[in-house]
């Protein structure tokens, strides 16, 4: 099974807006570095339908944001997301349309793409979420190495990134179960799904299904 890394591979982004930050960046994690100052760049020209609700934080049309949620700058929220109660937003956050960021979760750092939901306790630092990506109860995406060196990515061959702080790159429609840890440089494939209370690491084809790191198979469509 081939092991695919790069962000067409991963991503098809329709959303003009988020595509824009995508361009350009051949492998996932160079764009993190961008996020931030891409998501103060478009504030001088932000798309139709966004509205500032406080210094730095913009969102589209018909986002519901609890009370007792927290959002900072700099932030862009697509339109239809909901962001519910306990949700910490820590900036450089950017998400796509139909968006569900629940209960007692943290990003940082961060780009989900459209309908991505990250709905209950979890942990979403430096990492880039695809279309439809889901991730279950208590998974986190762990983006710092105990060493605190650089991450590598571990896929066909070994990819430096430079970067100390990476978590993990979900492929479009890729679904994470309950307590999953992400481990640093983690990229998972589009349409591949990964079993509750799986430690993740390297990279996991497209779709297969991931019972364990010693059981990986594809995934067989019912017709």
């Amino acid at each position: 099974m081939i092991k695919k890394v790069k962000t067409a591979e991963l991503f098809d982004c329709q959303t003009p807006y988020l595509a824009r930050l995508l361009e350009g960046c051949e492998y996932p994690w160079q764009i993190l570095p961008k996020i931030k100052p891409y998501i103060e760049g478009l504030f001088e020209n932000m798309p139709s339908g966004f509205t500032e609700i406080s210094e730095g934080v913009w969102v589209g049309r018909d986002v519901s944001i609890h009370p007792l949620a927290t959002v900072l700058p700099p932030a862009i929220i697509g339109s239809g997301s909901e962001i519910r109660v306990g949700a910490f937003l820590r900036g450089s956050v950017i998400t796509g349309e139909g968006c569900v960021i629940g209960n007692s979760s943290e990003l940082k750092n961060c780009v989900l793409l459209n309908r991505v939901q990250v709905p209950h306790y979890n942990y979403v630092g430096d990492s880039v979420l695809g279309s439809f990506a889901h991730m279950g109860a208590g998974s986190v995406c762990s983006n710092l190495k105990s060493d605190g060196g650089t991450v590598v990515i571990h896929g066909e061959e070994e990819l430096e990134t430079g970067l100390r702080k990476v978590g993990a790159f979900l492929g479009d429609r890729a679904d994470v179960g309950c307590g999953c840890v992400l481990n640093p440089g983690t990229v998972i494939g589009r349409n591949t799904s990964v079993y509750p209370l799986t430690a993740v690491r390297g990279v996991i084809p497209e779709n297969c299904i991931v019972k364990g790191m010693d059981k990986i198979v594809k995934r067989i469509e019912k017709e």
